[in-house]
């Protein structure tokens, strides 16, 4: 009986599943940036001059960035730089950091400076193509304008990977800022690639991370995990693997996630439908964006073909709204999947949802 384990928070868990019920594994063919290449690029840094980074998501590889930018200061004997992050991850950063590593609260860009330098790793997007330091900007900072990002949309389905009008909206709304970004693709296997500059520029690495795609025959049923807990820490930033793998889902198919969403919901538009105060039919033209409409909409879409469910700690009510099957445990999924689709059901694993795209042949 092969045993695979999978992602789930900060943990992994094990699914014992028989060797006639697991179909593939499905991994994109990625390869890492050698050590020594890696901290060559981050040379270009200037490191004598004062330098304050901002984390906007944690992972293993802006850990490692993080941590190889402290060992080129120790080497020169120069000051460390400040390093800044949300107050819900400010523990989990400052844990990968040296002993006199400093984390601080991030207040926001009304302080920016051409000293500040956002890290981040780059993911796929439905509703940009890629979510990059300018989307996570433009989502943060620059609301009145995210209507008009959601408006540009193209059509009522996530389009992951691909080049749309919407990133121009992000574009546009970073150029005004005298800020540079640390751009990081990555995959389970390390860091592929990285782009050092202002965050409309580094962009060039969606290249890298757009051949993390794999075609493959349509399947019955997928295991999604989303592959790191950043992606998987709210429900809105689970959804992602989903928009990267439906598309390789046969109608009337079942798509199976696994995100522990211990911070929630993480979707204000899909907290008000949960409880009532969002109609789907307002998801097609409103005259305001309330933050994660697209999630609503493109579950509403693809629920019209496929069925979903998911291992969470979310209440059970959340997800009975959102007609999203609840499962206590990856077992539990196995077993519903065994009963109602035959003991001789194969079933596909998707180790690192967050970092793949997958297609039909």
């Amino acid at each position: 009986m092969p045993e695979i384990w999978l992602n789930y928070g900060m943990t992994d868990v094990v699914l014992d599943i028989k060797a006639e019920n697991l179909d593939q594994k499905v991994e994109a063919d990625v390869q890492a940036l050698d050590d020594v290449i890696l901290s060559e690029r981050l040379d270009s840094i200037d490191l004598t001059k004062p330098l304050d980074l901002v984390v906007l998501n944690y992972t293993n590889s802006v850990r490692k960035v993080l941590s190889i930018i402290h060992d080129k200061c120790t080497q020169k004997a120069l000051p460390k730089p400040k390093v800044f992050a949300d107050k819900q991850i400010m523990n989990l950063v400052r844990s990968g950091l040296p002993q006199d590593g400093q984390v601080l609260a991030f207040e926001g860009m009304e302080k920016a400076n051409p000293d500040l330098v956002f890290v981040g790793e780059m993911e796929f997007d439905g509703l940009f193509g890629f979510d990059a330091v300018c989307t996570k900007l433009l989502r943060r900072f620059g609301k009145d304008q995210m209507l008009s990002a959601y408006e540009k949309r193209q059509g009522n389905l996530p389009n992951p990977g691909q080049e749309t009008e919407s990133m121009q909206v992000a574009k546009s709304f970073v150029d005004s800022f005298e800020i540079s970004a640390i751009e990081i693709t990555a995959s389970s296997r390390g860091i592929s690639d990285l782009s050092i500059g202002h965050p409309s520029n580094t962009l060039s690495v969606s290249k890298t991370l757009a051949s993390f795609t794999k075609t493959m025959e349509k399947h019955r049923t997928l295991l999604i995990s989303t592959g790191k807990d950043a992606s998987n820490d709210t429900l809105g930033r689970s959804l992602g693997s989903l928009w990267n793998c439906y598309r390789a889902i046969r109608d009337e198919g079942l798509a199976i996630l696994l995100g522990e969403c211990k911070m929630g919901v993480g979707s204000e538009a899909v907290r008000q439908f949960i409880e009532g105060r969002m109609s789907t039919e307002r998801l097609q033209k409103p005259a305001k964006y309330v933050d994660g409409m697209e999630d609503l909409l493109y579950l509403t879409e693809i629920q019209k073909k496929i069925q979903v469910g998911m291992v969470s700690i979310l209440p059970q009510m959340y997800l009975k709204k959102l007609n999203i099957l609840s499962f206590d445990g990856v077992k539990e999924t196995l077993d519903y999947v065994l009963k109602h689709q035959g003991a001789r059901q194969k079933v596909s694993i998707v180790p690192d949802g967050a970092r793949i795209l997958l297609g039909p042949n």
